[in-house]
């Protein structure tokens, strides 16, 4: 595939490498149960970490019934996020970007109504997806839908690296060329995430994108687009330290954009040249791993090959490069 479809790619692989470690935060549970992290696995039960039983989504009625038989699963400790997912598989999130990537391929366009017409169809259908997991912004998003707001108002100001999930897709579907790409971008992320620093994060991370797949390096890139987000002076202090304490002591390993995204870039940087040290350490150091991968393998994969098991394994691999 050309350097965008494989960046797309490197998002996609690094999404279901972190699916079965996914928001584990007790790193001794996670080597435990998974011990050192080199490729896909399947999830295990119970989910240490799982705070599945304290979130909630009550729908309006059918028209907003985003959980169906999932439902059950909620309110309930141990439950894994992604149960029934398959080695190899692709959470919500990435599912949504692969329809995205489908849709913007096909018309060769970005048409706002026509994806939230899509999203809508596909959240509504939650045995087509299989993952018991939905966050926070597409409960909220189809909360606003059941109160009587329109598609395009319904998104909220979510604060999460999730946000960044779609960016990856749309590169490659219009390609790192196209003269409109940051605009899409953002108005497209705007439609779940309209908080400033996500929409900020998803053009810096479009922009990196955009240098890289034209064959920028990709630590030059790093640095010159995302300036509001880190420095070349940390990333060199940081690089004296492992992974697992910039990641867990100095940034949060959590869902929140101001340190998901500099620890992304941080991984990122580090393990240029590197898919598949990158994407598996993204996975080992725990936390908000598959969205925080979704940024950090698209990078490493915009500039460095993925190794061919990893995109043998991937179970959505034929639905980029058919």
């Amino acid at each position: 595939p050309d350097t965008s479809r494989r960046a797309f790619l490197g998002a996609l692989v690094a999404d279901a490498i972190a699916m079965p470690v996914h928001w584990y935060y007790d790193r001794a549970a996670l080597r435990r149960d998974y011990g050192v992290i080199v490729g896909y696995l399947a999830p295990k039960h119970p989910h240490p970490d799982s705070i599945l039983w304290r979130s909630s989504y009550t729908p309006s009625g059918p028209e907003t019934d985003i959980l169906g038989a999932q439902a059950a699963h909620w309110g309930k400790r141990g439950v894994h996020y992604h149960q029934f997912l398959a080695a190899g598989e692709n959470t919500l999130n990435q599912q949504l970007a692969l329809e995205l990537h489908d849709m913007v391929r096909r018309d060769r366009e970005y048409d706002a109504e026509r994806w939230l017409d899509r999203y809508m169809a596909f959240m509504l259908a939650p045995a087509r997806h299989r993952d018991t997991y939905v966050e926070e912004c597409h409960r909220d998003f189809f909360t606003n839908l059941g109160a009587g707001r329109k598609p395009v108002n319904c998104g909220v100001r979510d604060e999460h690296i999730g946000g960044l999930a779609p960016v990856p897709a749309l590169v490659a579907a219009l390609g790192p060329r196209h003269h409109d790409l940051r605009r899409i971008v953002r108005l497209h992320v705007g439609l779940t995430h309209k908080a400033e620093r996500v929409l900020d994060a998803a053009d810096v991370l479009a922009r990196i994108l955009a240098h890289a797949c034209q064959g920028e390096d990709l630590r030059t890139a790093i640095l010159e687009q995302a300036g509001g987000w880190i420095s070349a002076a940390r990333l060199r202090e940081w690089a004296q330290r492992p992974d697992d304490v910039v990641v867990g002591r100095i940034l949060s390993p959590a869902c929140y954009i101001s340190e998901a995204f500099p620890a992304a870039l941080f991984l990122a940087w580090r393990h240029a040249g590197d898919f598949a040290a990158g994407v598996c350490s993204n996975a080992q150091v725990g936390g908000d791993n598959c969205h925080r991968g979704a940024v950090v393998g698209s990078l490493l994969a915009a500039t460095a090959s993925i190794p061919v098991p990893l995109l043998e394994g991937l179970r959505s691999l034929d639905r980029v490069i058919g």
